[in-house]
């Protein structure tokens, strides 16, 4: 899942970065209320989490501004106002839910879950390849209801090929997909990782091919 983290507190972000990237997910910081908005704008994430009070242009700002250009990307707003006008403006403006500053980071992933579960399907949650099938929801792969063990970030890799069957992915967006945007990752720690995803996969007939200087791209056997 990617996930777009809106916070000028250095520590929290990373402490937010560091928890998604524990769970398997792909998130991505930026610090101040443009940035924000302009990742909104131009990248698809499955979820964003965004403190009020930024730097540049505030948290509400960016939440009106991305709901009035039908960004639909399902927002957390961040927030150390408790006032109940506050929370009500936040709704109003297209929040999808409100946390008041300090939170448990346990309160926050039952949150994300809900949001998650209520959140529209405009696919379906299963994908198949070859013999091979993925269950978005639950980012489980599995043979014949069988579960293949995979790493979350071998899943996360596994989960972009497959969205984009029949497509080529460049490495850029694969390791954004994986890591997040940003992340100090190179290509190798990508082959490195696509290898061992590779090696999982090809006796199940499901294959990682890649198109020098393009990128890559998944084939099943017929």
């Amino acid at each position: 899942m990617r996930i777009l983290i809106v916070e000028d507190h250095i520590q929290l972000s990373q402490a937010l970065k560091h928890h998604f990237k524990d769970q398997g997910h792909a998130p991505t910081v930026v610090h101040d209320g443009e940035t924000g908005l302009q990742f909104l704008k131009q990248e698809e994430f499955d979820l964003c989490i965004l403190d009020v009070n930024l730097p540049s242009l505030s948290g509400l700002n960016v939440l009106i501004r991305s709901r009035q250009i039908n960004v639909t990307t399902p927002i957390i707003i961040l927030t150390a106002r408790d006032g109940v006008h506050q929370r009500i403006e936040g709704l109003d403006a297209g929040a999808d839910d409100y946390l008041v500053k300090p939170f448990e980071i346990d309160e926050l992933d039952a949150r994300v879950r809900a949001i998650l579960r209520r959140k529209p399907d405009n696919q379906s949650s299963i994908g198949e390849v070859g013999q091979l099938t993925i269950d978005y929801k639950y980012r489980q792969v599995s043979c014949g209801g069988e579960n293949i063990r995979l790493t979350k970030k071998e899943v996360a890799a596994f989960e972009c090929l497959t969205a984009s069957y029949g497509r080529v992915v460049s490495k850029s967006g694969l390791i954004n997909y994986v890591y997040g945007i940003g992340e100090d990752v190179n290509e190798t720690t990508l082959e490195v990782l696509l290898s061992r995803l590779r090696k999982k996969i090809a006796p199940y007939g499901v294959q990682i091919n890649v198109l020098r200087g393009l990128g890559y791209f998944m084939k099943a056997d017929p």
